[in-house]
């Protein structure tokens, strides 16, 4: 099974998760999105998986979000992509993706559904 985890080594959340699937067992592939962020392709094959938009994967409370300019209800799907390309730290963390499916590790325990 090929597994990855999009993860932030800072974040509680994303720790939990990665130490849940490691418990478990699971072998898999750790990216650190803030250092490698997913391409817009990436993101859209997770926001499919996930039946969400791409707001829905963002962290609107952040203060990127309206310094980039994120918040202007007119933008496309492909603007609000570039954006979170561009400002990974928005993007909601972990994921993680596992049989051709993905899961936000919010809680944790909800990734262990997709394996």
């Amino acid at each position: 099974m090929n597994v990855k985890i999009f993860h932030n080594p800072r974040c509680s959340k994303s720790r939990q998760t990665l130490q849940l699937l490691q418990e478990q067992g699971v072998e898999l592939e750790i990216i650190e999105y803030l250092k490698t962020p997913p391409t817009q392709a990436e993101l859209k094959d997770i926001l499919k998986k996930l039946n969400m938009q791409p707001r829905d994967l963002m962290r609107k409370k952040e203060a990127e979000y309206k310094t980039a300019g994120l918040d202007n209800p007119d933008l496309d799907t492909d603007e609000l992509l570039t954006g979170m390309v561009q400002n990974p730290k928005l993007i909601e963390r972990p994921i993680v993706l596992a049989n051709d499916k993905a899961a936000i590790g919010r809680p944790p325990e909800d990734v262990l559904a997709i394996l």
